[in-house]
């Protein structure tokens, strides 16, 4: 049995759902089920007795407690976080109760449960925590990519509170001598990406005709990782990582924010055309750059790959193929996860 945060959620769901595709063994997945969490994601596993959902908060530690002594996992995968930066932006102080308060509460329920196990179970026992590469703050051109022990200088809401999660799983595995791993990962795309992001973003506003906004000049580089390869890197890192150490994951596929979405504007252009004959390029259009925007993230995933032996699988373009044509085929899901309330933010944040 493992246990997983914020299973309901992007990465959290392709997780569970790759997982149980693969192994027989059971996962207590708890999301608090905030705006990004849906369990319309995990619809497949209905009935499935593998699959264990609760609903609840990382924060919560009775909750944490009972669950922990329930079902006795051998291991926790931490995805549970709030997780946009234009959202954080507008709200820092939600990202501060989850990704600060609530790691620091999970992990003193992990504490408390590692410490009543036996030497055999001790010996097992791993606790993986799933931050980003924005702790590392923004790259200069030609800059070597972070590697592991790159210097933190996170600059956003965002950032700075999965930096702050990172210094207390490192602080509970040196301190109390919890087994804990650290995974960085880039930008992630892929299925049931909720619609706020970049790319589902382009994808659903192409169809939709509307603008395709893109901030600043679009020069903006990111290193962008198709969610299955994140999902499997994990799991080799739960497998045969070391405790105390952080791993990166990366897609080694950086791209400008604009290259990004002309490649998507052309899938598109192939898969759903325009009836009136036009490109989706038409619709890009420039708007004013955010605070803090970092200029350039890139990954060096060379230590996973020589100690653990990962590689991604997917190309860029092959991975982004995948994701416009999941999207284009799943327009029930993406009607149903674009509430009312999700529209009123976009439509306060980027405008018309």
């Amino acid at each position: 049995m493992i246990l997983v945060t914020g299973g309901a959620g992007f990465i959290g769901g392709n997780f569970v759902l790759d997982w149980l595709a693969q192994y027989d063994e059971p996962i207590v997945n708890l999301d608090r089920l905030t705006y990004a969490g849906n369990l319309e994601t995990l619809q497949s596993l209905d009935g499935d007795s593998r699959h264990i959902f609760v609903h609840g908060d990382i924060g919560d530690g009775p909750l944490v407690d009972a669950l922990l002594a329930t079902h006795r996992p051998r291991a926790i995968v931490h995805f549970a976080a709030e997780s946009h930066v234009d959202r954080s932006l507008h709200g820092p102080e939600d990202f501060i109760h989850t990704n600060v308060t609530g790691t620091f509460r999970l992990l003193e329920s992990v504490r408390r449960y590692f410490g009543g196990l036996s030497d055999g179970e001790r010996s097992l026992f791993r606790f993986l925590h799933v931050s980003t590469d924005e702790v590392f703050g923004s790259l200069a051109p030609g800059a070597a990519p972070f590697t592991e022990t790159s210097t933190y200088e996170p600059n956003s809401p965002y950032s700075a509170s999965k930096a702050a999660s990172d210094h207390l799983v490192r602080a509970w595995h040196f301190s109390y001598g919890v087994p804990t791993l650290i995974t960085h990962c880039s930008n992630n795309y892929g299925p049931y990406h909720f619609p706020e992001k970049l790319i589902p973003l382009v994808i659903l506003n192409a169809l939709a005709g509307k603008g395709l906004p893109i901030y600043g000049d679009g020069l903006q580089v990111r290193d962008w990782l198709y969610v299955k390869d994140h999902c499997a890197a994990i799991r080799r890192v739960l497998e045969a990582g070391t405790p105390g150490e952080a791993y990166n994951i990366g897609g080694w596929n950086e791209k400008p924010n604009i290259e990004v979405v002309r490649t998507l504007c052309h899938h598109l252009d192939r898969f759903r055309p325009r009836t009136d004959g036009k490109l989706y390029e038409a619709q890009i259009r420039y708007v004013t750059d955010r605070p803090g925007h970092d200029r350039r993230y890139a990954i060096d995933a060379g230590k996973l790959y020589r100690e653990l032996g990962w590689r991604p699988v997917e190309t860029f373009d092959s991975g982004l193929e995948k994701t416009v044509r999941w999207y284009l085929d799943h327009s029930q899901w993406v009607e149903n996860v674009t509430s009312g309330a999700y529209r009123q933010w976009v439509q306060r944040h980027y405008g018309s």
